[in-house]
């Protein structure tokens, strides 16, 4: 991989920044971070921008309604979008950054018609209905079951950590469409499906977690029937389909986040020699030196991963290429950059000192919530066994 830019690019960044520097002041001021349908309107309002510049799902295949850019494009996007502090994808993550590329690599052309224009333009909001209460890190021992009712499944069940529920037109669902028996492990029988939230029979209880917001909640359907036309995959080769929303979520997912903790990071240095800790603390000097080196080589790790997901995936019915999935290697990133984020915002804690207990502060904010960050999309300990098992080629753990 050739990490120098060329011509064309710096173009292409020096068009961008451009662009953002027109656009940002003229922003509205940000919504409460626990007002949820502000926030929504906010973020949407943000992709409705992107979009109509021209920069919505830029690394997104032509036929997906993506722009087709490289992945150093869509580096750089992601690169100055940050370093400007622009808005992120927010309230919408869900669908631009997981359920939306999953449609475009596995559904048909009718389906990447339906569902993805509106995640572009802003239009509609996703969620994603997978972990159970008794299937969290174990998903595959999901219960929540679907029965095939003429061209309707019958879902029924709960889910939990639904993320942005409360604001979501669509929720991306996994279901159970056989039991599991002798004949069928339980990686099996697993369907994809779209789900309208407004469906009758769904019911969302936000939850609130240990930094007080709400962008989680626990989700009940009764007897809510779900077209069949909104499978995406398979009947039962849901499994499969999930893998490939993991390798999103796992993989470039993150990609914006890491840009996000290298600015933190020189600011968490700025703040240590303005209040004397620089100077007097040369433990802290050298912390911050080695996770200024780690979230480069993080960095360096993302770019390999954009684009080795380039380049390959079709569609259900072979028309939709183009939307290449994430490898393996989005394991090894996230095994090391959940642990980097909560380094980062540990030593956050010593930069504040006293003002660490101050849980206004969006840095302590930033530190409760990297608690989850071991635990979300997909464990470190589910991450170290696929290292195990498929890079390294160890015997599967029994």
């Amino acid at each position: 991989m050739d990490l120098t830019y060329t011509e064309d690019e710096e173009v292409f960044r020096g068009q961008l920044k451009a662009w953002l520097a027109k656009v940002l002041p003229a922003l509205p001021p940000a919504p409460d971070p626990l007002d949820w349908p502000g926030r929504r309107a906010y973020d949407t309002a943000w992709q409705r921008m992107l979009y109509e510049a021209g920069y919505a799902g830029l690394h997104w295949p032509a036929d997906a309604g993506g722009g087709g850019a490289t992945p150093t494009q869509h580096l750089i996007f992601l690169e100055e979008t940050e370093r400007a502090g622009a808005p992120y994808v927010g309230a919408n993550f869900v669908g631009l950054l997981h359920a939306g590329p999953t449609i475009a690599a596995e559904g048909t052309a009718e389906q990447r018609a339906r569902w993805l224009p509106p995640v572009l333009r802003g239009d509609e909001v996703w969620c994603q209905g997978f972990s159970e209460p008794g299937a969290g890190s174990d998903l595959a021992s999901l219960r929540t079951r679907a029965v095939r009712d003429g061209d309707h499944y019958v879902v029924s069940g709960s889910k939990i950590w639904t993320s942005h529920a409360e604001v979501a037109d669509w929720c991306e669902l996994l279901v159970r469409t056989e039991p599991v028996s002798d004949a069928v492990p339980k990686h099996r029988g697993i369907t994809w499906l779209a789900m309208r939230m407004d469906a009758p029979g769904v019911i969302v209880r936000p939850l609130r977690t240990l930094a007080g917001s709400t962008e989680f909640a626990e989700m009940f359907l009764d007897d809510v029937r779900i077209p069949v036309t909104d499978r995406v995959g398979a009947e039962n080769d849901g499994w499969r389909v999930t893998m490939v929303t993991l390798s999103f979520e796992r993989g470039t997912a993150f990609v914006g986040e890491v840009v996000a903790c290298r600015r933190t990071l020189g600011e968490l240095a700025r703040t240590a020699r303005d209040n004397g800790r620089w100077d007097a603390d040369p433990a802290l000097r050298r912390r911050l030196g080695r996770l200024g080196a780690e979230f480069a080589a993080l960095w360096r790790l993302t770019q390999w991963n954009v684009s080795e997901s380039q380049g390959g995936g079709s569609g259900a019915d072979g028309s939709g290429g183009g939307f290449g999935v994430p490898g393996i290697g989005g394991s090894v990133f996230k095994l090391r950059y959940s642990q980097a984020r909560q380094e980062l915002y540990e030593a956050a804690g010593e930069v504040l000192g006293p003002d660490a207990l101050d849980l206004a502060h969006p840095w302590n904010q930033d530190r409760l919530s990297s608690l989850s960050y071991t635990i979300a999309a997909g464990t470190s300990q589910i991450q170290q066994n696929i290292v195990a098992e498929r890079i390294l080629g160890l015997p599967k753990e029994r």
